[in-house]
């Protein structure tokens, strides 16, 4: 179990790959962001995107979905108070493969209460050339490790 006092800043995770297909792409936008250029390889095309690309919404999915396959999993998580910063830096294609990778910028113990603080973070996923299409700021809540008994 990973609890706050085992993040420190500039400790670093590799979140592993995700490549989003163009069923995957059209699937998501089809039921949460239904805009053209989301929908469809031709409608894509007319866009200064040049094709089908991924939600920024799914984009924050998949960096979500491998936060938790590699690190909240096996952490005493205890959800987020929010983020800071999203930032969608390049389009998402299907069959990018995305890289995640987390960092740690502070770890705060609560001052009011002393079995939990929070992790600042900067989420990032990139591509299979090393863009960086996605960059998040944000931070997690966690438990603290248990006293051990005197």
């Amino acid at each position: 179990m990973r609890y706050l006092d085992d993040f420190s800043p500039g400790q670093v995770f590799d979140l592993g790959t995700k490549t989003p297909t163009a069923e995957e792409i059209v699937e998501f936008a089809r039921e949460f962001d239904p805009q053209p250029f989301h929908l469809d390889e031709a409608a894509g095309k007319k866009t200064h995107f040049g094709g089908l690309v991924a939600s920024g919404w799914h984009t924050a999915g998949i960096l979500m979905r491998l936060l938790v396959d590699a690190v909240l999993k096996d952490a005493a998580s205890l959800g987020s108070p929010g983020v800071d910063e999203v930032r969608w830096l390049k389009p998402v294609r299907p069959g990018d493969v995305l890289r995640g990778r987390l960092e740690c910028l502070a770890v705060e113990p609560s001052r009011s209460k002393p079995d939990r603080g929070i992790a600042r973070f900067v989420y990032e996923l990139a591509n299979q050339s090393g863009e960086c299409v996605f960059r998040m700021k944000g931070m997690g809540m966690f438990a603290r490790k248990p006293r051990e008994p005197r």
